[in-house]
C-alpha cells in the first residue's frame, strides 16, 4: 500500500511515520509513505498558496493551481483513492478503513487555514472524509489518523494478522476485556475462564463479552450489529445470553 500525502507541513507526516508499527511495516515493504508540499509547485514568486476569499470574509483559502500541481505531480496506481480531509466529509470508521486496504494506493489531502478553493474538489474528484464533528487547525493529524488505521488492515503489518480482527470496531463490536499478570490485584482476579486452557470456552467468554461491552457502551452499535448478517455461531450465542 502506498500512501501519498499532498501537505505544507511534510515534516509531520514523515516524523509520525518514523515510529512502531508504521515504520516497521515501512522497513518490511508493506507500505511507503511519501509527502508532497504543494509550496513547491506554486508558480507565485513568493511560493504562496492561499489567498483572500472573493466575497469577503475571515482568513485565507488555498488555492488551486499548487494544489492540483501537486496532486497531477502523484505517480497515480490504477487502483487508487484521493481523499481530502474535511470536516464536511463522510466521517472515518472501520468499515471504510477497510475499503481503503484493499486499494493499492491511498492519496491524501491536507487542509489549513480557512479551508479549499472548492474548485480543488470539484476537479481533483476526491472523496471528503472527516475523522470527527470537530474542526482542527489541519489535515496532517487526520491523515495520520487514517495510515495507522489503514495500516494494521495490510496484511503482515502486525505480525500476528488476528490481531486486527479483535480490535474494537472491527466487525462493528467493541473489544473484549484483556488481562496480563499478576493473576490478583487489589482484590481482582482474572477471569476463570482464560486459566481454564479450553480454547472453545475462551472464544466464547471473548465473543460474549464484546457483546456485552458494546451493549452497555454504545448501544447504537450493538442495536446496529443485530440488524446485521449474523452468523449462525452469533446468533446461538446471543439466544443463549438473552441478548437477541
Amino acid at each position: 500500500m502506498r500512501f501519498d500525502v499532498l501537505t505544507l507541513f511534510p515534516e509531520t507526516i514523515k516524523k509520525a511515520c518514523d515510529f512502531s508499527i508504521i515504520k516497521r511495516a515501512t522497513e518490511q515493504g508493506l507500505i511507503s509513505v511519501n509527502a508532497v508540499n504543494p509550496r513547491d509547485y506554486s508558480k507565485d514568486k513568493h511560493k504562496k498558496v492561499d489567498d483572500t476569499p472573493y466575497g469577503g470574509g475571515a482568513g485565507m483559502l488555498l488555492s488551486c493551481q499548487p494544489y492540483l500541481d501537486a496532486l497531477n505531480s502523484v505517480d497515480k496506481k490504477e487502483n487508487s483513492v484521493t481523499i481530502i480531509m474535511s470536516p464536511q466529509g463522510k466521517v472515518f470508521n472501520q468499515e471504510l478503513a477497510k475499503e481503503f486496504s484493499e486499494k493499492e494506493q491511498l492519496i491524501i489531502i491536507c487542509g489549513h487555514y480557512e479551508g479549499f478553493d472548492e474548485r480543488i474538489i470539484e476537479k481533483s474528484g476526491a472523496v471528503e472524509v472527516s475523522i470527527g464533528d470537530f474542526v482542527m487547525t489541519g489535515g496532517e493529524f487526520p491523515a495520520l489518523c487514517i495510515i495507522d488505521s489503514v495500516s494494521r488492515l495490510i496484511k503482515g503489518t502486525l505480525g500476528d494478522d488476528e490481531s486486527a480482527e479483535y480490535d474494537s470496531h472491527y466487525d462493528g463490536l467493541l473489544e473484549h476485556p484483556h488481562y496480563t499478570k499478576p493473576r490478583e490485584y487489589e482484590g481482582l482476579d482474572v477471569p476463570e475462564v482464560l486459566l481454564s486452557g479450553n480454547h472453545e470456552k475462551i472464544k466464547e467468554w471473548r465473543r460474549l463479552q464484546q457483546f456485552i461491552n458494546t451493549k452497555n457502551k454504545r448501544p447504537d452499535l450493538f442495536e446496529k450489529f443485530l440488524k446485521s448478517n449474523l452468523s449462525d455461531y452469533d446468533k446461538k450465542l446471543l439466544k443463549k445470553n438473552n441478548l437477541f
